[in-house]
């Protein structure tokens, strides 16, 4: 399944990163906390959290994400949308909590 797929079913809001709509999404990971998400997220996952500075940009490229879901319609700070347009991965915005996202992203079979 493809990011810009995710987009359109959820009809979630590209913050930045357009040029990265057609990555692969190979799973979903939820977490905060940046060390865990190093050590636990895989290549190809879309990543959900209510994280929003340049840091979280800086490990989604590590790690090869394929995006990044905001929940709760929360801000999201500029030079982190600025990073993600530079590295190529969407910031993805929903109003939906984390848990939720989680249930339409596994009836997605992401």
């Amino acid at each position: 399944m493809k990011v810009r797929e995710i987009v359109d079913s959820l009809r979630l809001k590209v913050l930045a990163g357009e040029t990265g709509l057609d990555k692969e999404v190979n799973g979903v990971y939820t977490c905060d906390l940046l060390s865990w998400v190093m050590s636990h997220g895989k290549q190809g996952n879309a990543w959900i959290t209510v994280q929003i500075h340049p840091n979280v940009i800086a490990v989604a490229s590590l790690l090869e994400f394929s995006c990044v879901i905001v929940p709760e319609d929360i801000d999201v700070e500029e030079i982190t949308l600025n990073k993600a347009n530079d590295e190529a991965i969407p910031v993805l915005q929903s109003s939906l909590n984390a848990y939720e996202l989680c249930v339409e992203l596994n009836k997605l079979g992401a």
